[in-house]
């Protein structure tokens, strides 16, 4: 039996735990087998149909499935009006980028166009034999009826979908698939549907992120972009400031850009569909909800919010503390009160309705985490300064009681989770960057288990809301960009939590299995005892690029754990970033690489104590000596990067050449030297933190 902190997200789609993954040594379903039971058999293999394929929506879900559900034989049908604007042949680059010409002509060939006149289906497309409709046509109630009603009567017994970004499942008679924007490269779908069927399922094994929702209006996602937009709208009405400039501070204070996000989506049909979400939303729950004029206006006109001639760099100017702290209460209060209704309804997984801000809408960080960050009692106080600005919304849809719960689990592990069975601990990550939260919490992870006496671990990914580890949230490094003492304080206090790993635990096995793992993330995971990864895993330390000096100990525990002969490559993937398959980075890097269910028995074998044919690499807690510096590494034309280069060649040198007792101090402030100098603030991440906060 598997004791856990909260409750997998896995476990939500139906497919048990993660302990359970590592110790069956496979994934828990099969993309093949699942393929087999939605569009049957090879010899009666039936076909995807995307209906208003042409729309935004649909034929960038048109990409994203057909890209993977060709290799099993599944066509796919694009099913649209005529005159309809061409909508996929317009996505072809992108295909030709990503998977090169070739498969990108077979991605767009088993595409078959056909279209029809709203009232009867193709003759044509029974010789597809359809399986599985997903509807993306007009948010138009009464025209998604009838289309269903054709397709059933035509097809009895096919599944449908509808990517709906309002109507609740109980309106339409089918269920949802909700994607999140942008449609070709987004993998989150907000699912409803009475239990996990296998359409999710097998989106879960295509590689894509299905979540499962409750059946309410307009769902998590688009209560919060929604929500967020039309704050914005109101802020908009109460002083006149330009959208323009909304959008500056609300990207500073919570992540997105709302008014562009819907020039950028397409505001003709943008506009439209938020307008529907509110209209709908205040007509179950109340004024929080209810649209302004100015989107009533847009949402028929289509007109951008971003004038193509406006005046941005002639008229910019900054709001004094106590404009940003009323600011801050028209943006924060309607969302924490909006919050508290989402909370209220259980409308998901807590680690759900936080990861669907974040991945979706670009909250940084999510709504709860935000929530949890300024406490309970401060959350409230914000929603009733909102509400003093705002009357109307203090009436409905407020329940302050949902932030009582703040100590919990649920609350208190958002992205970090730890289950075990007794004899070996799984401690997973649901975040693609390492943050200050999910550091916290890894800590709050680390210390149950050790309260339930367990000794083994297994560090990894959480098989479903992160498919890939890209290292560290570059916003954490905002404040050491002019604090030298901020930045060594991170990398101090990051680097000693994954020493924890090495320290704290009889036997600790790190797992690289999603796409890649980058930067922090990999440094993290080095401290374990053994680091596996599936073969295909691009592992790559990029700080250079950005650049930074590696601060979680990159700079001397790799070397300390490889043969002397193999420094030179370590030494060249700090200054270089190259990356590496992670099957070629075994006895250097890493310990083990194989297939997926090599690696996952190995990694349970490693850490239950069997027998894994895997030798431990010592770690050397004494001074390096002789670390190369001549490794072929070829002069940059970059000022920025040949800095960046001697700052971590000199890391790596005091660092190595140091005991390990006294390696952390010394990288971390190596790292948070590198940082307030003027190569970093004007690269990557000093530019980020202009355009984010000095507005």
């Amino acid at each position: 039996m598997t004791k856990s902190i909260r409750q997998s997200t896995l476990q939500t789609l139906g497919l048990g735990s993660v302990t359970d993954i590592f110790r069956g040594g496979r994934l828990p379903v099969d993309a093949g087998d699942l393929v087999d039971r939605v569009f049957g058999g090879p010899g009666d293999r039936g076909s995807l149909v995307i209906s208003g394929a042409h729309g935004i929506v649909g034929a960038g879900k048109m990409m994203q499935l057909t890209s993977r559900l060709e290799p099993f034989g599944v066509k796919s049908i694009s099913l649209s009006r005529p005159r309809t604007a061409d909508g996929i042949g317009p996505q072809y680059p992108a295909l030709v980028e990503a998977f090169g010409k070739e498969r990108a002509d077979r991605v767009m060939g088993n595409i078959v166009r056909m279209t029809y006149d709203g009232n009867s289906l193709p003759a044509d497309l029974k010789n597809a034999r359809p399986r599985f409709l997903l509807e993306a046509i007009p948010e138009i109630l009464e025209i998604k009826k009838a289309h269903y009603k054709i397709f059933r009567e035509a097809f009895p017994g096919i599944e449908i979908r509808s990517v709906t970004s309002g109507f609740p499942s109980s309106e339409l008679g089918v269920g949802v698939a909700h994607p999140a924007f942008p449609h070709e490269i987004n993998k989150v779908w907000e699912v409803v549907e009475e239990e996990t069927s296998p359409i999710t399922q097998l989106l879960w094994a295509l590689g894509l992120i299905p979540v499962p929702v409750s059946d309410d209006w307009s769902f998590v996602l688009d209560v919060l972009f929604c929500g967020v937009t039309l704050a914005g709208l109101r802020y908009h009405r109460a002083t006149n400031m330009p959208f323009w400039k909304i959008d500056k501070y609300i990207r500073k204070f919570v992540g997105p850009n709302p008014f562009r996000a819907h020039d950028v989506i397409g505001a003709g049909g943008a506009n439209f569909l938020t307008w529907s979400c509110l209209h709908h939303l205040a007509q179950q729950y109340g004024p929080l909800f209810r649209p302004t004029a100015e989107l009533d206006e847009r949402q028929v006109t289509g007109q951008d919010w971003y004038p193509l001639d406006h005046f941005r760099p002639l008229v910019n100017w900054s709001m004094d503390d106590e404009a940003e702290d009323e600011f801050s209460s028209w943006i924060q209060g309607p969302l924490f009160q909006m919050a508290s209704l989402i909370l209220h309804q259980q409308r998901g997984h807590l680690s759900h309705i936080n990861a669907i801000g974040e991945l979706c809408a670009q909250f940084r960080p999510g709504v709860l985490a935000m929530i949890r960050s300024v406490g309970g009692e401060a959350a409230i106080k914000t929603v009733e300064a909102y509400h003093r600005l705002h009357p109307e919304a203090a009436g409905s849809s407020w329940y302050p009681a949902e932030f009582e719960q703040l100590g919990s689990p649920e609350w208190q592990q958002l992205y970090v989770n730890a289950e075990h069975d007794g004899n070996v601990g799984v401690i997973t990550i649901s975040r693609e960057t390492y943050n200050g939260d999910v550091d916290e919490e890894l800590n709050r992870a680390i210390d149950w288990l050790k309260a339930e006496g367990v000794a083994r671990l297994i560090l990894t990914g959480d098989f479903h809301l992160a498919t890939q580890m890209v290292g560290a949230d570059t916003r954490e490094f905002f404040p050491a960009l002019d604090d030298v003492e901020a930045g060594r304080r991170v990398s101090a206090t990051w680097s000693a939590t994954a020493r924890r790993l090495c320290d704290e635990f009889q036997v600790s096995v790190g797992f690289a299995g999603g796409k890649r793992c980058l930067g922090g993330f990999l440094e993290l995971l080095m401290h374990c005892h053994y680091l596996v990864a599936v073969e295909e895993t691009v592992l790559a330390m990029p700080e250079v690029t950005l650049p930074v000096v590696p601060g979680m100990e990159g700079c001397h525990w790799p070397f300390r754990k490889a043969d002397r002969s193999q420094w030179p490559k370590l030494v060249k993937m700090l200054l270089t970033a190259a990356p590496v398959k992670a099957r070629d980075a075994v006895d250097w890097l890493i310990d083990y690489s194989g297939p997926m269910q090599d690696a996952l028995a190995t990694v349970w074998r490693l850490a239950s104590g069997t027998t894994a044919g895997v030798t431990m690499r010592k770690l050397n807690e004494g001074m390096l000596q002789d670390i190369p510096a001549d490794v072929g590494v070829p002069v940059s034309d970059s000022p920025a990067t040949e800095a960046a280069r001697t700052a971590i060649m000199q890391s790596i040198r005091d660092s190595c050449g140091a005991t390990l007792s006294e390696a952390l101090d010394i990288q971390a402030r190596h790292s948070a030297a590198f940082t307030v100098t003027s190569f970093c603030r004007e690269g990557s991440i000093g530019t980020e933190y202009l355009k984010t906060m000095m507005v």
